[in-house]
């Protein structure tokens, strides 16, 4: 599994445990989207980056694509813990303009308040 998805006072926390890339975004689009289809009230999401240390850019593909259906329905999407590597790809395609990254999952739970 690469996906553990929980909530948090109403919030999505999406677990991400794998490399986010080619290889494993259509199993990482397929368990979000079920999770969603049964929890279709949540809005909100973080998605925790903290055991990825790899993205390509599929992954990072696949987490705009995420936003832009979240935004879509109403909802926001914010990016907690992010690594070194990934971060790296975040700064070199400027997609840190797009979503809001924090450092810890408590505090983008935060900002939703």
């Amino acid at each position: 599994m690469i996906v553990a998805c929980s909530k948090d006072q109403g919030i999505g926390v999406i677990r991400v445990s794998n490399a986010l890339s080619a290889a494993t975004v259509d199993t990482f689009r397929e368990q979000l989207a079920s999770w969603q289809a049964v929890e279709v009230n949540v809005k909100n999401y973080v998605i925790d980056l903290k055991q990825v240390d790899f993205m390509d850019s599929a992954g990072l593909g696949t987490l705009i694509a995420v936003l832009k259906r979240i935004t879509e329905r109403g909802g926001d999407l914010k990016i907690a813990c992010l690594q070194k590597k990934p971060r790296m790809v975040f700064e070199i395609t400027r997609a840190y303009k797009v979503f809001e990254i924090y450092d810890t999952v408590d505090e983008a739970l935060k900002m939703f308040k």
